[in-house]
């Protein structure tokens, strides 16, 4: 496996992948419903608003994780190939 010293904000940065957005997107709703419950303006019981707290952790750990996440073909990890921009491909000078 290829060392990509990537940081954080260059991973939150790079695209992600079409299954890892359905993810975030799914843990972005569970938060959403999560933050509803837990600041209702009505009272509710003490279990839902437990649960409430658990959908909002939940939800916010899965968006950022898969937010996080790249694509290996980006790095030619799939094809075999690697990319012509990659500092791991040296252009080859002509004499």
């Amino acid at each position: 496996m290829k060392n990509r010293n990537l940081n954080l904000i260059s991973r939150i940065a790079a695209p992600t992948p079409k299954w890892f957005r359905i993810v975030r997107n799914l843990g972005l709703t569970l938060s959403a419903v999560g933050g509803a419950l837990v600041a209702a303006p009505i009272a509710l019981p003490a279990a839902v608003l437990s649960l409430g707290g658990y959908l909002l952790l939940g939800g916010t750990i899965i968006g950022a994780v898969s937010q996080t996440a790249t694509s290996s073909e980006e790095y030619g990890e799939k094809s075999g190939e690697i990319p012509k921009n990659s500092p791991e491909n040296p252009v080859e000078k002509e004499d």
